[in-house]
C-alpha cells in the first residue's frame, strides 16, 4: 500500500471512529439522562480496552447504562449480583462430572457468567475478598484458570463494576491491587430536577426508547481499538503524563504540598498508560490526530482518583483524592 493510500485509509478509520463513538453515545443518551461525562467516560474506557468502576447511590441507572452499552455495540452481556455468599466458581465456572456420548463419565468445564464481552459486576464491594479476587486474573490476563487449565475469554472483554459509596455495613472495600486494574473510576452524580422531569417523562409512559445497534460484531470493536493506538504522541506530552503520575507520590521531587502531607502511596505505571490511551481518544474526539496536554489533563481525575491512597492524616482531615489531583493539575498547568 502506498503512503497516500495508507494515509487515506487511516483518515477513513479515524472518521469512522468519531462517528461510531458519537452514535453509541447518542444511543446511551436515550436511556441515560444528564450523565454526559459518565457516558463519555465509559465509552473512552471501552475503546481503550479498559475496565470501569462506577460509584453512585442506588437508582441512578448504572445497571441500565451497562446493559444499554452491550445492546448498542451488539456484544454478549452478563450480570453478576455480588453478595457475601457468592463463591469464585459462581463467577468463573467449574469442572463438573458429565457423561459423554460413550457413556463414560468425565470432567467438563461449565463456564460462568464471566464468559461474556461486557460483564456487570453489580455491588462488587458486597462480595468477600476471595470472590472479588476471582475477577483479577480475568481483568488483567483475559483468561481464567480452573483445575490447572486456562480458559481464554472472548475479545473484546470489559468489566464494569458498581459500588455504593454511602452504605459501608456488610461491605468489603476493594484492595489497591484490584482497584488499579480499573481504567477509570467514574462518579455517577444525582440528576438535577430538570433531568428528573425528563426521566419521568420517558419511564412512566407506555412507549420506551428503542436502542439501535451501532456495531455489527466484535471485530469492529477490535479494529477501532487499533485505530486509537495509532494516534502519535510527542515526547513532551508523554513527559507531562509521567509528571502527573510522579506528582502523586509523596517521596517524589515533583510531589505537591498536599501530596506530601496527605498521600501514602501514589498512582502506578498503569495510571500513566491509562492517561496516554484516554488522551489519544480525547484527541480524536476533538478532530485532532495528535495528543495535547489538555487531553491528558481531562482524563486525569477518572484515571488517578482510585490509584491514590491517603494516609491517616489525609483521612482524618477529610482530604479527597480529587482535591489532590486538582492541585497536581494546577501545578503542571
Amino acid at each position: 500500500m502506498s503512503t497516500t493510500a495508507a494515509t487515506a485509509s487511516l483518515e477513513s478509520d479515524v472518521e469512522q471512529f468519531r462517528a461510531t463513538f458519537r452514535r453509541i453515545k447518542a444511543e446511551l443518551g436515550k436511556m441515560m439522562v444528564g450523565q454526559d461525562e459518565v457516558l463519555e467516560g465509559v465509552l473512552v474506557a471501552f475503546f481503550a480496552g479498559g475496565h470501569v468502576l462506577l460509584e453512585g447511590v442506588p437508582g441512578l441507572g448504572k445497571t441500565m447504562l451497562v446493559r444499554t452499552l452491550a445492546d448498542a455495540v451488539n456484544l454478549k452481556f452478563s450480570r453478576v449480583q455480588f453478595t457475601p455468599d457468592l463463591m469464585p466458581a459462581d463467577i468463573i465456572g467449574t469442572n463438573m462430572i458429565m457423561e459423554n456420548e460413550n457413556g463414560r463419565k468425565e470432567f467438563q468445564f461449565q463456564s460462568g457468567p464471566i464468559f461474556a464481552n461486557i460483564v456487570l459486576a453489580d455491588e462488587i464491594n458486597r462480595a468477600t475478598p476471595k470472590t472479588q479476587s476471582a475477577l483479577l486474573e480475568a481483568m488483567q490476563e483475559h483468561h481464567v484458570t480452573v483445575g490447572g487449565t486456562q480458559h481464554p475469554l472472548k475479545e473484546p472483554f470489559m468489566v464494569l463494576a458498581t459500588q455504593n459509596p454511602l452504605e459501608m455495613e456488610g461491605t468489603y472495600p476493594l484492595p489497591e491491587a484490584q482497584l488499579d486494574r480499573f481504567f477509570f473510576k467514574l462518579k455517577v452524580p444525582y440528576p438535577s430536577a430538570a433531568d428528573l422531569h425528563t426521566i419521568l417523562d420517558r419511564t412512566t409512559v407506555t412507549e420506551r426508547p428503542i436502542v439501535s445497534k451501532v456495531l455489527q460484531d466484535a471485530a469492529e470493536v477490535v479494529h477501532l481499538r487499533g485505530v486509537v493506538r495509532q494516534v502519535p504522541l510527542a515526547s513532551e506530552i508523554q513527559t507531562h503524563a509521567i509528571d502527573l503520575v510522579m506528582a502523586t507520590h509523596p517521596d517524589s521531587e515533583k510531589a505537591t504540598q498536599r501530596t506530601r502531607k496527605f498521600v501514602r502511596y501514589g498512582a502506578s505505571p498503569r495510571g500513566a498508560q491509562a492517561l496516554i490511551l484516554a488522551g489519544k481518544i480525547h484527541a480524536l474526539l476533538d478532530n485532532r490526530f495528535h495528543v495535547s496536554c489538555a487531553d491528558i489533563d481531562k482524563a486525569a481525575p477518572a484515571v488517578l482518583r482510585h490509584r491514590i491512597l491517603l494516609n491517616f492524616e489525609g483521612e482524618a482531615e477529610g482530604a479527597t483524592t480529587d482535591s489532590i489531583i486538582a492541585e497536581v493539575l494546577q501545578a503542571f498547568a
